[in-house]
Formats: C-alpha cells, structure tokens, sequence
C-alpha cells in the first residue's frame, strides 16, 4: 500500500470498534431519541455509538500508518482471573451480601498479576471494598444489603 506497513491488530481491533458502533446503533434507533434537552432513552447510547465508531476509525487510521508489533504472549493467568471475578460477584451478592462479595471479587481479581502477593492482593481488595462502600451506599444512598444470609449476620 504505497510503502505503508499495516499493523493487523490495531487494523482488526478498528473494525471490531466500528462493527460494534454500528450494532449499538442501530438498535438504539429502535427507540425514542428526543433531543439534547430532553433526552430519549435512546439518545445516549446513540452518542456512545458514535464515540466508539470514532474511535474505530482514528485506529483503523493509526493502524495503517504505523508499523506492526508482533503479538505477545497471551496472558493466560489475567484471562482466567479477571474474567470470572464479575461473575462471580453476580453468583455470591445476594448470598454474602454486598462488601464480602465485593472484597471476594477484589482479592481473586487482584492475582491476575504476576507480582502481586496475598498481602497487596489484601489491601486492594480492602481498598477496592471501601470505595465502593463510600461511592454507592454512603454518597449514592443505594439500598444494597451490606451482609447476606450465608454468613448469618
């Protein structure tokens, strides 16, 4: 292409962006859009489509200007972590309650680096537990049951 290199990933993950834009899209035309001072429920993520599809595109463009980098290997151990944190959360809110299973959710998530250790893992997962505490149910006031019945609080 003219002495331009293309780099395949970027290139891929571009169209990933835009084809999802474009799903989003248009089944957010599927519902009432309004307008900018009387949004619809449609409207935002009609917006948040066209972000994403922007997005794609400055990519796809990035992608075709610079040269490639060889994929690394995958990271097999933040995949295996990280993926099933969120549904693990889902499984254990209603049965621990919300902090233990935040704080759970914290400290298996935590290992998907390789240099983390039980102490740090610990201490995130207790950061991580306290600034949901503080943003949702003291500062948003949302009604979460704090502890669940498994634990017979």
């Amino acid at each position: 292409m003219n002495g331009y290199t293309v780099d395949k990933v970027n290139f891929a993950c571009g169209l990933l962006f835009i084809a999802i834009a474009a799903v989003f899209a248009f089944q957010s035309l599927g519902m009432e859009l309004g307008t900018a001072f009387r949004m619809g429920p449609g409207y935002f993520p009609l917006l948040l489509s066209g972000v994403l599809a922007l997005l794609g595109v400055i990519i796809l463009i990035q992608s075709i200007r610079s040269d490639g980098e060889p994929l690394g290997p995958i990271a097999w151990r933040g995949i295996l972590l990280i993926l099933p944190a969120p549904i693990f959360f889902g499984l254990t809110v209603r049965g621990l309650g919300f902090l233990p299973a935040i704080l759970c959710t914290g400290f298996i998530a935590s290992f998907a680096s390789t240099r983390m250790t039980v102490l740090t893992a610990a201490a995130v997962a207790a950061g991580v537990t306290a600034f949901t505490y503080f943003a949702f149910v003291y500062a948003l006031g949302l009604p979460f049951k704090l502890v669940g019945p498994w634990l017979n609080f």
